[in-house]
């Protein structure tokens, strides 16, 4: 199943929007993570916190990445760089609006669907 890893600059609203779309999937196995805020608390992206989730949530189907703004898509633009290359095939960042983008991926990979459908949904 696709993995979905949720980016925002406070651990609160990342972990609420993975909470909203574990509601939407519930009784399935979705594997679904949050990476937000830094370490002491304080707003931010933290690459070793998007690497903890992008490990949590990986596997052959791929991963789907949801961001807020700004500075989490450059973190994770470096993260996926740092991959090996047929790792960093099977990670996707997406551009859609962080709530409604990551409802729409967890329901479309809960269902099954690939990678490229899940990005799409």
């Amino acid at each position: 199943m696709v993995g979905i890893v949720v980016v925002a600059h406070g651990e609160a609203l990342a972990k609420g929007v993975v909470e909203v779309a574990s509601q939407m999937t519930t009784g399935t196995d979705l594997p679904i993570a949050a990476a937000g805020g830094l370490e002491d608390g304080s707003m931010g992206t933290s690459l070793e916190r998007i690497q903890q989730a992008l490990d949590e949530v990986y596997s052959e189907d791929g991963v789907l990445v949801l961001m807020d703004l700004g500075s989490a898509v450059m973190t994770t633009e470096m993260l996926l760089e740092m991959l090996l290359p047929e790792q960093r095939a099977r990670v996707r960042m997406s551009n859609a609006p962080l709530v409604e983008g990551a409802i729409a991926a967890a329901v479309a990979a809960a269902q099954g669907q690939g990678l490229d459908e899940v990005q799409r949904a």
